[in-house]
């Protein structure tokens, strides 16, 4: 194994391929690196359903515990299920996942106590460092006392909580198709939806980390296809569908029609501005519709506007004090949940926002969509920095034009904007275009293309 591990260790977490790029050797030493780097007595780990996560976790585990420190195994979960130990049990976490990514891949996203994030400036580069000296001068000599490794189930505390945050009380009955996509949400849905007023109807609930269905990536519109045929030929009042950890959700209304992650966004910021005695600060990532700022505004919220990112999001969220943060991705944050993401909660908002009233998803959701927009657009570019300067010249200086460098650079104008934003990983620029109708968007989304394509 290398000693160079920056293919695998990401700005905000560890991935990579099993066995070639990672294995459970290095997983153990992660395991120590943890340990030593967050200093912590005590750690809780989980994983997902890949056929490699039991054995990594396990690894990453005894790792730990060879360091001193006691580690609870949770065993199978979803990310959003293993924050919630993190913040409940006040313990540093680690998750076993590659989130949406093919079969033959996997990760690890860990956190410090009570869910709080560990990247590439919280921790994740030293985590790093220690497994690159190990692995050329071999494992660190372990504890004088060991620590120790218990089980402890937490799937219905899980619920319970998740339950405790939204009034589900009074909704009026509902069908709902949830497509887990073979990953996580086959496991927590049914926990988490029991004794609701809800007729489940049921996709890909085996948990299989090969994935055979389709990929565990709904902001994929291939992999929503399934579903969107399946509501309606069901006669349900909506879907969902979860990515492979179950930390997103994607919802399609009655009619299989995607809802944009921004409506549901703004949604749940009027509905947890309501529960906050209609005040509070709430986040929005720079490619999320104006539609949020728009709504957080109309019911007596702050917006705060962010870089794309969850690691900006959750730092944003700490530092403001804000009730919730919404991301175009699909991720939502909630104070409640220890500032992390959790798709389940953001789908039990949409549920009891549905269930609350009697019309239909497509008319609740459209005073929450109001704008036309693009979707994220990727370009190969040989020269990302002079391609966005060539944006910069062309626009610059006209007039009702304003241009801001939050993240990337940001063209706005009275009825459109458009964000262009290298990937830190690909030669990609990356294009969010949106306006007051398609038309326009339409128009000012393949101006920017032409000169960033030129």
């Amino acid at each position: 194994m290398a000693a160079d591990l920056s293919q695998i260790v990401k700005a905000y977490d560890v991935r990579g391929v099993v066995p070639d790029q990672w294995d459970e050797s290095l997983a153990g030493l992660f395991g120590a690196a943890f340990a030593e780097v967050t200093g912590a007595a005590a750690i809780v780990v989980g994983h997902d359903m890949r056929p490699s996560s039991p054995g990594l976790s396990r690894a990453f585990a005894l790792g730990a515990a060879a360091r001193g420190v006691d580690v609870t195994e949770i065993g199978l979960c979803s990310t959003d299920q293993l924050y919630y130990a993190s913040g409940a049990l006040n313990l540093p976490g680690a998750m076993f996942t590659a989130s949406h990514n093919p079969a033959q891949y996997n990760g690890i996203k860990m956190c410090r106590a009570g869910a709080a994030p560990v990247g590439q400036d919280t921790g994740l580069t030293q985590i790093r460092e220690l497994a690159e000296q190990w692995l050329e001068s071999g494992a660190p000599a372990p504890a004088a006392e060991p620590g120790t490794l218990t089980t402890r189930e937490t799937l219905d505390d899980y619920a319970a909580h998740l339950r405790s945050l939204v009034d589900l009380t009074g909704i009026r009955p509902l069908k709902v198709v949830v497509d887990a996509g073979n990953g996580m949400g086959g496991h927590t849905v049914p926990t988490v939806f029991a004794g609701l007023p809800l007729t489940l109807v049921p996709m890909y609930f085996e948990l299989d980390g090969t994935f055979p269905n389709h990929e565990a990536n709904p902001l994929d519109p291939a992999n929503l296809v399934d579903l969107q045929k399946r509501v309606p030929a069901e006669g349900a009042d909506l879907g969902i569908a979860f990515d492979g950890d179950a930390d997103r959700c994607f919802v399609v209304d009655e009619n299989g029609d995607p809802v944009s992650p921004s409506a549901i966004t703004a949604l749940v910021a009027a509905r947890e501005l309501a529960r906050n005695g209609g005040a509070g600060t709430v986040i929005h990532n720079l490619i999320t519709s104006r539609t949020v700022p728009e709504v957080v505004k109309e019911n007596g919220g702050t917006p705060v506007r962010t870089r794309v990112g969850h690691s900006f999001i959750k730092a944003e969220m700490a530092r403001a004090g804000a009730i919730f943060g919404g991301e175009h991705s699909a991720h939502y944050y909630f104070k409640d949940f220890w500032n992390a993401d959790t798709g389940m909660l953001a789908a039990l908002h949409v549920l009891a926002a549905l269930g609350g009233q009697n019309g239909a998803l497509s008319a609740l959701v459209a005073q929450y969509d109001r704008y036309a927009g693009s979707g994220e657009i990727n370009s190969t570019v040989a020269d990302q920095a002079g391609r966005l300067a060539a944006i910069r010249a062309a626009y610059e200086g006209r007039p009702g034009i304003t241009l801001d460098d939050l993240d990337g650079l940001t063209v706005s104008a009275a009825d459109w904007w458009f964000n262009v934003r290298p990937s830190n990983t690909e030669p990609l620029l990356r294009l969010n275009a949106e306006a007051k109708d398609e038309a326009t968007m339409t128009k000012i989304r393949d101006e920017a293309l032409a000169i960033i394509r030129g």
